[in-house]
């Protein structure tokens, strides 16, 4: 039986709703401060502690006001958005949304400007404000590209926000703003669009911006491996096509890297090495940081290339992908200089001292979920220790990472350094078996994990494994419910659930189970489901259809093993949304022996299920192959820790999840994994250790 509609979580949510109004209400009427917890559950009738309930502090209160009325403006938005039928009118549509007579009134003005005065101050509401406003700027570039030359559209973007929220700004602070002063204003912002477009340089022909020079995602062309600086010469080779998950659209044909390919790219790798290496790492650092600033400058057209080709969101990549790689390199970068042995004091005759040397030429395998950040895990710790890289992207997402070697070389890393070889699973096999490589770092499935170790063990090279994963989320009965809800969300249904590390069994204890799934219920059937290049969509599309079919079977097996679907999910075929592999999410009621349970889904579907206890919990947790990682949600921080340290994973949050800030490791144990990305642990991982002894005083012999 589905719940949404129960008569609980229909009245928790008119609560909710009823002290958000209450909110706006006081702000608007008597400033920031003097809205406080009582002043406002006065104005809803209902008692502080009720708000507390609901929303857990006045920070929580504000945060859910301001995404409330920023999701007003977004909501206008799409109505307008699906109303225009050329790039103008849509431009013309993020004026009239954000300038929009419903948002344009005193009162309304006067909320928006307490929380701009208090964005500042509190990281909770500057997140809120910071998504809205890129999404303001995303949707803007993107139809001005195509009108205008790139680099205009960008400056256009830029200054027509900046006019939008001066013209707000000044009707505001002089008491004018009313719906007709809104006409005004958007007629200003109207004609200067106009004027702008006008006077600038036309757009760019051709193909699309931000994809690598061989790729036009109309018009296909060959994209072949990128070894030595450069993009290997075309051959007539096995090639593979990458599509657009969410149209099926065809965006380049990819050439299969064989034997000769790897062959070049080891020997690029190893003359590329000895001068890499033999720099100092200061100057590695300075190279490997403007790498970072080209992938920040261009962070938009790498997020929309990576949006074309694993069919995740525009509002996702923007912020998790190129941006966390760029992230990563500049860590590294900032280790490089520092990295050293140690000097071991052996008496008055001698003393010894540690040298940390680079491996030489290592390999990496990406996965498809996370293409150029992958790509940058495992680049970053390598480049920083003097080694040389050879990548193999996941064969569904090829693009990014070839964008990233152009990128590398446009910033000074020298030819050899960092190569990408296109392929399938035999370009990988020639990586773990080819004996010059001395180490190899895989982000995938356990058996391919397994395979790859077993072709490494024949050279004896290093091996990182990160794999798989069915990890649990545990939610005790004094957690807040509202971030335990959004924490379980995150971790199975960002990325449509395509996440290794996803909490997909979420034990919630059975004192608080039904608030838990009404809640969840609620925000789970409010997500968005739709076109990956829309800011507004929040779940875009599988990344193939094969991979579409698994998951859908899964939901087909929870039904037959008796699951209870809490959210029922399926396939999404409305519109255009019918050409690409559109999943929405599914919340089950689950029994631990069930599949669901069991195996890793890698798809939007949570499994729910209850606990009593803390000995059971954390038995039932552990009681499964896989061990990547782990959540505990509680405001009981001895409990917290206790239970952390008993669980068997190797990445593990109190009170979050799936947050991985690059200064810490990240792993599994059991069958998800060897080794670890990330944190200081990855930089020491690409390099060998030298033991020099150095003798003060005579030699001293028995013969």
């Amino acid at each position: 039986m589905d719940i949404t509609g129960a008569p609980g979580a229909r009245a928790d949510e008119l609560r909710r709703r009823q002290l958000i109004d209450a909110t706006v209400a006081a702000l608007g009427e008597i400033g920031f401060q003097a809205s406080t917890l009582a002043e406002i559950a006065g104005r809803a009738g209902v008692a502080p502690s009720l708000v507390s309930h609901y929303f857990g502090d006045k920070d929580g209160l504000l945060e859910a006001t301001l995404r409330h009325l920023a999701g007003r403006v977004a909501k206008g938005l799409r109505q307008r958005l699906a109303q225009a039928r050329t790039p103008r009118e849509r431009v013309q549509a993020v004026i009239d949304a954000t300038l929009a007579p419903e948002e344009f009134d005193a009162r309304t003005g006067s909320v928006w400007l307490a929380f701009w005065g208090q964005v500042l101050h509190s990281e909770r509401l500057k997140r809120v404000q910071r998504v809205y406003g890129e999404r303001t700027l995303s949707n803007l570039r993107h139809d001005l590209r195509a009108l205008v030359h790139e680099e205009d559209a960008r400056e256009i973007a830029a200054s027509i926000a900046a006019l939008i929220d001066g013209l707000w700004l000044r009707s505001t602070l002089s008491g004018l703003a009313e719906p007709e002063h809104g006409a005004q204003a958007r007629r200003i912002a109207t004609d200067y669009a106009d004027a702008r477009i006008a006077a600038a340089r036309p757009r760019r022909q051709g193909g699309e911006e931000g994809v690598p020079a061989p790729v036009r995602l109309r018009g296909v062309r060959l994209l072949s491996s990128h070894v030595g600086g450069a993009y290997l010469p075309a051959r007539a080779a096995e090639t593979f096509t990458t599509i657009d998950p969410a149209t099926g659209e065809v965006l380049a044909e990819v050439e299969v890297a064989g034997e000769a390919e790897i062959e070049a790219a080891v020997e690029a790798a190893r003359k590329g090495q000895a001068v890499w290496g033999a720099m100092t790492g200061a100057e590695r650092g300075r190279v490997l940081h403007r790498v970072v600033a080209l992938m920040r400058e261009r962070n938009e057209e790498l997020s929309r290339l990576e949006t074309r080709d694993t069919g995740k969101p525009i509002q996702e990549t923007l912020v998790a992908d190129a941006a966390s790689g760029a992230d990563c390199l500049e860590y590294f970068a900032g280790l490089a200089a520092g990295l050293a042995g140690e000097h071991v004091d052996l008496g008055p005759s001698a003393f010894g001292y540690t040298r940390r040397e680079p491996l030489g030429v290592v390999a990496g395998i990406g996965a498809w979920n996370y293409p150029i950040q992958i790509a940058c895990w495992k680049a970053a710790p390598a480049l920083a220790a003097g080694n040389a890289m050879i990548f193999k992207p996941a064969e569904l997402t090829p693009l990014s990472a070839a964008r990233l070697a152009e990128i590398m070389t446009e910033a000074g890393v020298p030819a050899g350094v960092f190569n990408v070889v296109q392929g399938d699973a035999s370009t990988g096999r020639l990586l773990s078996r080819h004996p010059q490589i001395a180490k190899i770092s895989l982000t995938g499935e356990v058996g391919t994990g397994r395979n790859v170790m077993a072709d490494a063990a024949s050279s004896l090279k290093q091996v990182t494994l990160e794999l798989g994963g069915k990890s649990p989320l545990v939610v005790f009965d004094d957690a807040s419910l509202d971030d335990a809800v959004g924490a379980a969300m995150l971790a199975n249904f960002y990325s449509a659930g395509e996440v290794c590390s996803n909490g997909t069994r979420v034990f919630v204890h059975e004192r608080v189970k039904a608030a838990f799934l009404d809640k969840l219920a609620g925000r789970t059937r409010a997500m968005v489901v739709g076109d990956p290049q829309d800011m507004a969509t929040q779940v875009g599309a599988l990344i193939s259809e094969g991979h579409m079919r698994k998951v859908l079977s899964y939901l087909d097996i929870a039904r037959r093993e008796g699951a209870r679907a809490v959210v029922e999910g399926g396939r999404v075929t409305q519109g255009a949304l019918g050409r690409g592999f559109f999943v929405s999410p599914s919340v089950f009621e689950a029994q631990d022996e069930m599949r669901i349970a069991r195996e890793e889904i890698f798809g939007p579907v949570m499994s729910v299920l209850s606990f009593t206890d803390e000995e059971e919990v954390i038995a039932r947790a552990n009681a499964t192959d896989f061990g990547l990682a782990a959540g505990v949600f509680t405001r009981d921080m001895a409990r917290a820790h206790r239970v952390i340290a008993r669980l068997e994973a190797g990445t593990t949050w109190i009170n979050a999840y799936n947050l991985t800030p690059i200064e810490l490791p990240f792993g599994g144990v059991k069958c998800s994994g060897l080794g670890r990305e990330n944190g200081r642990a990855a930089l020491e991982a690409h390099t060998r250790v030298k033991s020099v002894y150095v003798n003060l005083g005579s030699v001293e012999a028995p013969y």
